[in-house]
C-alpha cells in the first residue's frame, strides 16, 4: 500500500547564520518538522569533593582533542562559586528590582550610583511597568554595571594558574565569545546564573551582548537521575495546559490576557487551591503539555543552614520538592506520565539549591520527568512577569519554536523594545529543545 515518506531535517548548514530572529514559521504547510540537533556546546562542571571544582567543555559536532575534552580543575571551590552566584544575585534585585531615584541614607549621601530627580522619594519605578524606555537613562547604565559584575563572577571563576586552566579558559572564551550564536548547555553539579554572567563588555563595548543569555541559548542540566516516561504523542487538536495560581493576582498586568490566551489555544485546568492540584499530581497520568504556575515563591526556614524554596497558590500550604515528589512516589519506574513543560513564573523558581547536595522545585519536577523548567533567578516584579508570561507563552503555544529560541528572543525583544534587562534572569533548567508537539 503506497505511502507518504515523512521527512525529517536532521542538519541544516546555514541554520546559525540567522541572528537573533526566531525561525521563520512553518507556512501553510504547518509546523515545521523538527529533529533535536546536536548542542553547539556543552560545558560540565564538576564538584568533585572537599570544595573542589573541575571544569570541562566540548562541542558535539567536531572532534574532541585525544583526553575528551576540554577539561581543567579550578582555583574557586565550590562555596567560592555558589557565593559569588547568590552576590550577583543580590547585586541585580538591589540595583535593577529595589532601584530608587534620589534615595539618600543619614549622611545625605546618594545611596545608589544612579539616583536622579525624577519622581518622588520611595517606590521602585523600575517595576511599575516592563516597558522602561522613559527610564532608558537609568536602566543602560544599569545594564552595563551588571554586565560588568556578570563578567567578573565569569572571570574569577576561571581564573588561576597552569597550563590546564589557562588552555581552557582560552578555549571556552574563544567559543563563547565568537560571533555566531549557539546552543549550550550547563551540565552542572552546582546552579550559576549562566544567562545572567557575561563576557568582558570592553571598553564602549555593547553591555547587553556581553551577557551570555543574549549572546547563545543556554540551559543548566544536571541531574543524576531522571523518571523514565512512556513514548507517546498527544492525541487532542489542541495543547493541554494548566494554571496553578494565587488568586489575588488574576487581575495583576497582563495576567487576564495570559489566562485568556491559555483558554483560546489550549485545553486549560486552573488550580487556586494546593488540594485539586496535588490530587492531580498524585494520578498516573498527567497530560499537560505545558504547566503555568502564577504564584508567590519564597524560601523557607527549617532549621537548617539551608532554607528551601516553595510557591503559594491561594491557601497557605507550601509546594516544595519534597512535596511533589511524594506525591509521584509510586510512578519512579516510569509506570505513570509526567512530561510538561514547566513555566515557574513566581520569584527565585529559578534558582536551583546553594549547595551541591541540595535541590529545589526546578529540579525536582525534571527528575520527575518535565521536559523543562523556565523561572526567575531573582525576586521578579509581578508587572514584567506577566508581560514576560504572555511573549513566551504566545510563541510557545504554536509549537514551531522551542524554549530555547524563545528565550534569547525575549532576552533581545525586552532589550531592543523596552530597554530592560530582566528577561536576563529568567533561567532554564533543562528545556533547551522543549517545544510542542502539535498533532497533525
Amino acid at each position: 500500500m503506497p505511502q507518504d515518506a515523512t521527512i525529517v531535517i536532521r542538519h541544516n548548514p546555514s541554520l546559525h547564520y540567522a541572528d537573533a530572529a526566531l525561525p521563520p514559521r512553518g507556512g501553510a504547510g504547518g509546523p515545521r518538522a523538527r529533529g533535536k540537533e546536536p548542542l553547539d556546546l556543552v560545558v560540565w562542571l564538576r564538584h568533585e569533593g572537599l570544595g573542589r571544582l573541575r571544569i570541562g567543555a566540548y562541542t558535539p559536532s567536531e572532534r574532541t582533542p585525544r583526553t575528551g575534552t576540554h577539561h581543567a580543575v579550578l582555583k574557586m571551590t565550590a562555596d567560592e562559586a555558589l557565593r559569588g552566584a547568590g552576590r550577583l544575585r543580590s547585586i541585580w534585585r538591589d540595583r535593577l528590582v529595589h532601584y530608587q531615584p534620589a534615595a539618600y541614607d543619614t549622611d545625605g549621601y546618594s545611596t545608589d550610583g544612579y539616583a536622579t530627580d525624577t519622581g518622588p522619594v520611595g517606590g521602585f519605578p523600575l517595576t511599575d511597568s516592563a516597558d522602561l524606555t522613559g527610564l532608558a537613562s537609568v536602566t543602560e547604565p544599569l545594564t552595563t554595571d551588571l554586565a560588568e559584575e556578570g563578567f567578573d563572577l565569569f572571570d574569577r571563576l576561571l581564573d588561576g594558574p597552569g597550563p590546564e586552566l589557562t588552555a581552557f579558559r582560552a578555549f571556552l572564551t574563544d567559543q563563547l565569545g565568537g560571533d555566531r550564536p549557539l546552543r549550550v548547555s550547563f551540565d552542572s553539579d552546582i546552579y550559576l546564573p549562566w544567562p545572567m554572567l557575561a563576557l568582558d563588555p570592553g571598553p564602549g563595548g555593547d553591555p547587553w551582548r556581553a551577557f551570555l543569555g543574549h549572546r547563545h541559548q543556554v540551559e543548566q542540566t544536571g541531574q543524576s537521575y531522571v523518571t523514565p516516561q512512556r513514548p507517546w504523542k498527544r492525541q487532542g487538536p489542541v495543547p493541554v495546559t494548566s494554571l496553578n495560581t494565587d488568586s489575588t493576582l488574576e487581575s495583576v498586568g497582563r495576567a487576564p490576557e495570559v489566562r485568556k490566551l491559555l483558554e483560546e489555544r489550549s485545553s486549560l485546568t486552573v488550580c487556586t487551591e494546593s488540594g485539586p492540584f496535588l490530587e492531580a499530581l498524585g494520578g498516573a497520568v498527567l497530560d499537560d503539555d505545558v504547566m503555568y504556575f502564577w504564584c508567590h515563591g519564597h524560601f523557607v526556614a527549617n532549621g537548617s543552614p539551608h532554607p528551601h524554596l516553595a510557591v503559594r497558590l491561594s491557601d497557605n500550604r507550601d509546594i516544595d520538592a519534597e512535596l511533589v515528589r511524594r506525591h509521584r512516589r509510586h510512578f519512579r519506574e516510569g509506570t505513570g506520565r509526567f512530561t510538561p513543560f514547566i513555566l515557574l513564573n513566581a520569584c527565585h523558581t529559578g534558582q536551583m539549591a546553594d549547595a551541591p547536595e541540595l535541590e529545589h522545585l526546578g529540579k525536582a519536577f525534571v527528575g520527575l520527568g518535565a521536559d523543562g523548567v523556565l523561572g526567575p533567578q531573582i525576586e521578579i516584579p509581578q508587572v514584567f512577569a506577566t508581560e514576560y508570561a504572555y511573549a513566551f507563552l504566545e510563541l510557545y503555544l504554536t509549537g514551531e519554536h522551542t524554549a530555547g529560541e524563545i528565550a534569547r528572543t525575549l532576552v533581545h525583544r525586552f532589550a531592543e523594545e523596552f530597554h530592560n534587562p530582566l528577561a536576563l534572569a529568567y533561567s532554564l533548567h533543562c528545556g533547551i529543545d522543549s517545544s510542542l508537539e502539535m498533532a497533525s
